[in-house]
């Protein structure tokens, strides 16, 4: 006779440290409606009241291989979502499948891998989708103060022969994306990739990067003043032109020829001015000056372009290419701002060094790895993470406040995201249960709450039992020694 599973069940003890207060554990595999990404469930949710999930259904719906097969809008998106928690590849995909009771019915591995393949000549649909998602979030409430976009490449390391992957300046093999990122909410732009021998300065890519940018930006913002910072890979003439003309103001990193150096040196000591830091209190040992009528600028720099200088002692370790005699470090800029605050003017400047905390965010969020061999579908799964990186950034936006607001990926995961939960039926009501004790529970509980109330017309509508439940929420006291 063979045993039910039930009764195959076996208890067992946790031995932990004998300094720990919580001693002797007992464990059993014996919990019903239990599932470990309750949180994540929150940008499920969100993604659909923004439209996202809708947008990619209709755009690309027209991929579907079948009638009754899986939602190609849903199978991107939920890769999206896999890529907020933490994935870094399509397998990653079952941390959502394996929790139907949250996620619904998840395509497997091999449909969502020619999901991406039937996309990979659909990055403009990709786009579409996701500005109609910002549109909505930026009409809810996450629209920035003001708008600076910030650009900066990014190489990637690809450790086996791909189609793109080449050997990179930094003498490394892999690929070179560029990028564009809002500063102010950390939304991805936009991208594109590009070979490991993409140049850094190529001027043609990072206009095309500059009028996908814009696209991601609606309407009714498109009039507002704008700023394009870049370090001195944007320090081009053609780039500079371009922003000139679509009215955008440029604040671009500028190298130091022997031309500036003789200027700098040529400038008296009551020209400097003392450098301020982003808090606007004065920066000890730092100090700005103009050298526009020092230098003889090209005439192919838009009308107004100044030149702005910036000294400051080097920290331990530095490494210079040129000092004055009292050792200082130099670091030049071209803007075509107005105004006589030289030091506000250098301080926006030096903000843009917050892009590498946005990439950084972005290689937690798929770019650390391109996975496929084909340079088609890695372009398509840099759109997913791009999109990743918005949802993120949407829910910082819109639901949460305070200190998580302000958190970065991973620590939104160990926080949120990744928070155990219980879920519950009783006649068509679907509840999930929050550890009480859970030191952020009420700020998740605030956040599905928060979500709750917008606009929920663009929904989705899948058929039954594709579409997770959209459960009542709450905190609940979680036994001690229960699984």
């Amino acid at each position: 006779m063979v045993s039910s599973p039930q009764t195959q069940l076996r208890r067992i003890t946790l031995q932990v440290s004998s300094n720990d207060r919580v001693g002797k554990v007992e464990i059993a595999a014996d919990g019903e409606g239990l599932v470990s990404r309750a949180g994540t469930a929150l940008l499920a949710e969100l993604s659909d009241r923004l439209g996202l999930t809708r947008a990619l259904s209709e755009l690309l719906g027209d991929t579907r291989e079948r009638r009754g097969g899986h939602d190609p809008g849903h199978v991107l998106r939920d890769l999206a979502l896999t890529l907020s928690d933490g994935g870094d590849c399509v397998s990653d995909l079952g941390a959502l499948r394996d929790q139907p009771d949250l996620f619904g019915r998840v395509a497997s591995s091999a449909t969502a891998w020619r999901a991406i393949e039937r996309a990979r000549g659909r990055l403009d649909d990709l786009r579409a989708a996701r500005a109609k998602a910002r549109e909505r979030a930026w009409t809810a409430g996450a629209a920035p103060a003001e708008i600076v976009l910030d650009f900066d490449s990014h190489l990637i390391t690809a450790h086996s022969d791909k189609e793109g992957a080449t050997p990179t300046w930094k003498r490394g093999f892999g690929f070179h994306p560029l990028l564009c990122y809002l500063d102010a909410t950390g939304e991805a732009l936009a991208g594109v990739l590009r070979e490991g021998r993409a140049g850094a300065n190529t001027a043609e890519d990072h206009v095309e990067v500059l009028a996908l940018a814009l696209e991601q930006i609606p309407q009714e913002h498109l009039d507002r003043p704008m700023l394009a910072r870049s370090d001195s890979a944007g320090f081009t003439h053609d780039f500079a032109a371009a922003l000139s003309e679509t009215g955008i103001r440029f604040s671009l990193g500028f190298a130091i020829t022997e031309a500036v150096r003789a200027a700098i040196l040529g400038t008296e000591e009551s020209a400097w001015q003392a450098a301020i830091a982003q808090d606007g209190c004065a920066r000890e040992g730092a100090a700005v000056c103009e050298l526009t009528d020092s230098v003889e600028l090209s005439p192919d720099w838009p009308k107004g372009t100044r030149l702005i200088c910036r000294r400051e002692r080097p920290h331990p370790g530095a490494q210079l290419s040129f000092t004055d005699h009292d050792g200082h470090r130099f670091q030049c800029l071209i803007t075509d701002q107005a105004g006589t605050d030289l030091a506000a003017l250098e301080a926006r400047h030096r903000a843009h060094a917050r892009v590498e905390d946005r990439i950084r965010e972005g290689r937690a969020c798929g770019l650390a790895n391109l996975p496929f061999r084909e340079f088609g579908p890695n372009a398509v799964w840099l759109e997913l993470a791009l999109c990743s990186q918005d949802l993120l950034a949407h829910a910082r936006a819109l639901v949460l406040t305070g200190e998580l607001a302000r958190a970065e990926p991973k620590r939104l995961r160990h926080r949120l995201l990744h928070v155990a939960g219980r879920i519950t039926r009783s006649g068509r009501r679907v509840t999930l249960h929050l550890p009480r004790r859970w030191p952020w529970v009420e700020a998740l509980v605030a956040a599905f709450v928060s979500q709750a109330g917008f606009d929920g017309d663009l929904d989705p509508r899948f058929r039954p039992g594709e579409r997770r439940p959209s459960p009542d929420v709450y905190a609940e006291e979680v036994p001690r020694g229960v699984a």
